[in-house]
């Protein structure tokens, strides 16, 4: 009954969200109620296992997403992004360029969304282009690379933040991981793949790119300096990982409790955000009204990200609590498969047929979670599998998925053309990311 439901539900979820176009927080509903009631579930064991699922899963997860939305916007707006872009350029010159832009896409694919982050960051790359007289691919594969590392693998974007939350893993360790992992699947996809890409693949600079850069320019005419938009971007995350310092550190005992407070993810990044919001903001010409509008809107977004997020954990706890994460944990032990590589595989797996890489996240974390030996590892295995469900959520991006469509029309390329390029990029990205994270989880068992 256990196999069959869940059999049943998941071919409904995949039928529903494919070929019905329904939002994926309904699919994911209607099909975790289908398994409850397969799985022979009574109606308040399934009304008591949604509601329990929805709680945990958002529980600290809405105000830490929320704000680093505000958060984003505010370097958003500031010209802060653009500034971190222009000064690396300056300082590598047009022949490291690529791995100016890929640093960059990097650091603001950490705060900012990734469609934010590519089109504030694109003309810049179409710049770099059009002075070297070089395919755009060269400059737009490492730019790609590093906000797509950003969107994967870092907090406090939406989809590290979902993994940890449903396999219950700290910040900190995510962070550390992310930046050791994310950095070398960045380079790996972004300067070296684009420069093996751009020169074999001769893609002009698109004809609205000048309107665009005059646009932008003019808008962002007065930006804040370098140093300052670093230091406001790794205030967060300092404190995050000061938090875990504290918590192995005898010394800093007396101090414990309060970077135990100022290290909680939610708190930093409110931290952060008001400070943002003075030295990117007020100081910078921006009033009081236009900031509260420009945060507002980008709360918009983050609706959807929620509600998907709090489907995904019903669907876990419905899994848990019908017996099935037990036969899946079974099922994996008699695989002989380690867990790493079956939540990559999951991750993967769902990518190729759903497309979303928060979907694919959500789903496959959700299923992880529910599998009982994950009870048994340690921070430091668990924020492997973190990356290598990030890394199995990038993977193969092709038609379905709406980063494709997004980028084939600012490069102004063809299909073929951008799956030998971005689908191939997103790949690379994802499997780099999870050898990375498999070496580096059999390092730390």
């Amino acid at each position: 009954m256990l196999i069959g439901s869940a059999t049943i539900s998941f071919i409904i979820l995949l039928f529903l969200i494919i070929r019905v176009k329904l939002q994926p927080i309904l699919a994911l509903l209607i099909s975790a109620i289908i398994m409850g009631l397969g799985a022979g579930m009574s109606f308040t064991q399934i009304i008591a296992t949604i509601e329990k699922g929805v709680g945990s899963t958002l529980q600290g997860m809405a105000l830490l997403i929320g704000i680093g939305s505000m958060f984003g916007a505010i370097l958003e707006i500031s010209g802060g992004a653009e500034q971190i872009a222009t000064t690396l350029l300056n300082k590598f010159g047009d022949k490291k360029a690529p791995w100016a832009l890929g640093i960059t896409g990097l650091v603001v694919g950490i705060p900012i969304f990734f469609d934010a982050g590519l089109i504030i960051l694109l003309p810049l790359a179409f710049s770099v282009a059009k002075k070297t007289q070089k395919s755009v691919l060269l400059y737009a594969i490492p730019l790609l690379a590093g906000l797509a590392v950003g969107h994967a693998f870092l907090p406090p974007t939406p989809g590290p933040v979902i993994i940890a939350s449903l396999l219950g893993v700290e910040l900190s360790y995510i962070l550390v991981v992310g930046l050791l992992l994310g950095s070398i699947s960045m380079i790996v996809a972004g300067p070296i793949f684009g420069t093996w890409i751009g020169s074999r693949i001769f893609i002009e600079v698109p004809d609205s790119h000048e309107q665009f850069t005059d646009k932008k320019e003019s808008t962002n005419a007065k930006r804040p300096p370098f140093s300052l938009v670093i230091t406001v971007i790794l205030i967060p995350l300092l404190l995050i990982l000061l938090n875990t310092v504290a918590k192995v550190t005898p010394a800093m005992a007396g101090v414990r409790g309060v970077f135990e407070f100022l290290g909680t993810p939610f708190v930093a990044l409110l931290i952060a955000t008001v400070i943002a919001m003075v030295l990117l903001g007020t100081r910078y010409g921006f009033n009081r009204e236009e900031l509260e509008k420009v945060m507002t809107k980008s709360l918009e977004p983050t609706g959807l990200i929620l509600l998907v997020t709090a489907g995904g954990g019903v669907l876990r706890w419905m899994i848990q609590d019908s017996g099935l994460g037990d036969m899946i944990g079974a099922g994996v032990a008699q695989s002989q498969l380690p867990i790493i590589v079956v939540a990559f595989l999951l991750a993967g797996l769902v990518r190729v047929f759903l497309g979303s890489a928060t979907v694919a996240m959500t789903l496959s974390a959700g299923l992880v979670a529910a599998i009982p030996e994950v009870a048994t590892l340690s921070q430091w295995q668990l924020a492997a599998i973190v990356a290598a469900i990030a890394g199995g959520s990038t993977i193969l991006s092709h038609v379905n998925d709406s980063g494709f469509w997004l980028v084939k029309s600012l490069l102004k390329i063809d299909e073929k053309t951008t799956l030998k390029s971005w689908t191939m990029m997103e790949t690379l990205v994802g499997f780099t990311g999870f050898i990375g994270a498999l070496i580096f989880f059999i390092i730390v068992s």
